[in-house]
């Protein structure tokens, strides 16, 4: 059937539900999304369309969240290296007759330390993967913060991806 003659000028479509989809009409703008570095913060969505860049208040405040984020890595990476240490001195004096459960407790801490740093490795990728000047600076610098706060051992490993 041919419909190219009916006239859809007269439908209104205003009233239709779109979900979660930003159409970019109306008081909220589209995230501005680069794949370039860049400094400008115009429409920055930072991981989810929520957190926008909309001032110069904002924008200080993301890059404290940042920051805070970033040194709170640290922490979780300290707090795991220390459990180690521990479990470490426990195995070493634990009786034989408890050492097999004390050693699978210890592993089973150790793999969920350990997946907890990989989700949030991750996500301090995404962050730097807004390709934003002040998002890169502000990783960076928490990163700078939490190793001086929280990172009393050594640097052998990195806040790399994974």
């Amino acid at each position: 059937m041919d419909h190219s003659h009916m006239d859809h000028s007269h439908m209104d479509h205003s009233h239709m539900d779109h979900g979660d989809v930003d159409m970019g009409h109306g008081d909220s703008p589209m995230c501005s999304m680069n794949m370039l570095f860049t400094w400008d913060t115009t429409n920055l969505c930072i991981v989810f369309p929520s957190w926008r860049i909309t001032s110069t208040f904002s924008l200080v405040v993301s890059i404290l969240g940042v920051m805070a984020l970033t040194a709170g890595y640290e922490a979780v990476r300290e707090a795991s290296r220390r459990y180690e240490q521990r479990h470490a001195a426990i195995m070493e004096t634990a009786p034989r007759s408890t050492a097999q459960a004390e050693e699978q407790k210890g592993k089973v801490v150790k793999a969920a330390l350990y997946g907890v740093q990989v989700f949030y490795s991750f996500f301090i990728m995404l962050l730097f993967m807004t390709y934003n000047g002040w998002i890169m600076l502000a990783v960076g610098l928490g990163a700078f913060v939490g190793y001086l706060l929280f990172g009393g051992s050594s640097i052998e490993k990195s806040a790399a991806c994974h």
